[in-house]
C-alpha cells in the first residue's frame, strides 16, 4: 500500500515536466465531470468510496476489483432543457479472482449551432445595401450554417483486489473533441484506489488525469487538462428489522486549476467542490435517494430487478434548467460467467 501511494506523484511530476510550457486551460476537461449513472448521480456523485460495479471505471477505476459478474451500463440525460445531450456506455467483466478489466464511452454533444453572418461584413449591422440585383436590402444578420461540439472519452480500465482489504485501479483515457470544422486529441490516466480500514466504512480516491492529459488541437493550439483529485468515503447501515440499508457517503474534488470563486471553496489555485449522498435501500428491491451535487439538490430512485439495475436521477438548477438521468444495468448473474 505504501509504495501505491506515491505513484500518482511520481506520474503527476512527469506529466508536469513532459508538458512544461503549455497552459492549462480552467474547465478544458470539464464535460469529464458530469457524472455517469443513474445510482450515483441520484446520490450527488457522491461515488468514489462505493464502488462495486461498472461505472466504477468511471468514479475509481479501483471499484472494479469487487465486480463478480460481467456489467453492462448505458445512460442517457438530457441535460438543461434538452440542449445538451449526455451518454454513457460502460462494459466491465471479472478476470480470474482478483482482477477486473473495462471499457467506457462517455459523450457530451450540443447539436445545432447556429452559425451566424452578415451579408455584407463592411457595412454596419442593419444598415440597407443595393444587392447584385438591383434589390435593397438590410444587412441583417442569418444562420449561415450549424455545426455540432462533440466531446468523447473513451477509458480503458484494470483494477485488482490486494490482501489487506483495498484494491488498486487505472484508466488510460483518450479525448477527442471536434468544434466547427476543428478537432483535438488527447491521452490522459487515472489512478484509483479502494480501503476497507474499519468495520464496514471504505474509503476512495480517485486521481484522475494524473499526468495532465494535452489536448492537441490541428490548429497548433495545445492545452492541459489539470489533475483532479477525488477523495471519497461510504458507510452502509443495515436495518434488519425493517429489511432496509442505509448507504452514506460523501466526496471531495479537489482541483488544480485555479477556478477560485467559481468552486464552493478555494486556497489560491487549489479549489474544492462537495458532493453528499443518501440512498435507502428496501429489501434489496428498491431504492430511495437523495444528495447534494456541488450545492445543486438531486434526487432519484431504483428498482433491482434480476440481472437488471433501473435507475432514475434528477438534479435541480437555479440558473440553468433541471436536468434528468436515467440508466440501466445488465448483469450475467450466471454461474459460468461468476468471478472464479
Amino acid at each position: 500500500m505504501r509504495k501505491f501511494i506515491y505513484i500518482p506523484f511520481i506520474l503527476m511530476v512527469a506529466g508536469s515536466a513532459l508538458f512544461a510550457g503549455v497552459g492549462v486551460k480552467k474547465y478544458a476537461g470539464e464535460f469529464l465531470a458530469g457524472g455517469v449513472g443513474g445510482r450515483a448521480l441520484g446520490m450527488g456523485g457522491a461515488y468514489a468510496a462505493i464502488g462495486e460495479d461498472v461505472t466504477s471505471g468511471y468514479w475509481n477505476p479501483a471499484g472494479l476489483a469487487l465486480i463478480r459478474y460481467p456489467e453492462i451500463s448505458a445512460m442517457h440525460a438530457r441535460r438543461f432543457g434538452g440542449v445538451v445531450n449526455y451518454d454513457y456506455l460502460g462494459l466491465a467483466m471479472p478476470v480470474r479472482k482478483r482482477e477486473s478489466f473495462g471499457l467506457s464511452l462517455v459523450r457530451l454533444a450540443v447539436d445545432d449551432i447556429p452559425i451566424t453572418a452578415v451579408p455584407r461584413p463592411d457595412l454596419p449591422l442593419d444598415a440597407t445595401y443595393t444587392d447584385e440585383h438591383g434589390n435593397v436590402r438590410a444587412n441583417h444578420t442569418y444562420v449561415a450554417w450549424t455545426t455540432t461540439d462533440a466531446e468523447y472519452a473513451f477509458y480503458m480500465s484494470y483494477a485488482k483486489l490486494q490482501p489487506g482489504k483495498w484494491a488498486w485501479g487505472a484508466n488510460l483515457k483518450i479525448v477527442h473533441k471536434g468544434v466547427a470544422g476543428h478537432s483535438a486529441w488527447g491521452l490522459g490516466f487515472d489512478v484509483g484506489a479502494l480501503w476497507n480500514p474499519w468495520k464496514n466504512l471504505r474509503l476512495g480516491a480517485n486521481f484522475q488525469d494524473v499526468t495532465t492529459t494535452l489536448l492537441a488541437w490541428d490548429t497548433g493550439e495545445r492545452e492541459l487538462i489539470a489533475p483532479t483529485l477525488k477523495l471519497g468515503l461510504a458507510y452502509p447501515l443495515s436495518f434488519k428489522s425493517l429489511k432496509s440499508r442505509l448507504l452514506v457517503a460523501a466526496d471531495t474534488d479537489l482541483r488544480f486549476e485555479g477556478r477560485k470563486t467559481a468552486a464552493q471553496s478555494h486556497f489560491r489555485d487549489l479549489s474544492a467542490d462537495f458532493h453528499g449522498g443518501l440512498e435507502w435501500m428496501f429489501h434489496n428491491v428498491f431504492a430511495l435517494r437523495m444528495g447534494s451535487d456541488m450545492g445543486y439538490f438531486s434526487a432519484g430512485a431504483g428498482l433491482r430487478l434480476p440481472k437488471l439495475d433501473l435507475d432514475y436521477a434528477f438534479l435541480k438548477h437555479d440558473e440553468l434548467e433541471n436536468s434528468h438521468r436515467i440508466s440501466l444495468r445488465l448483469r450475467l448473474e450466471e454461474r459460468k460467467f461468476a468471478r472464479k
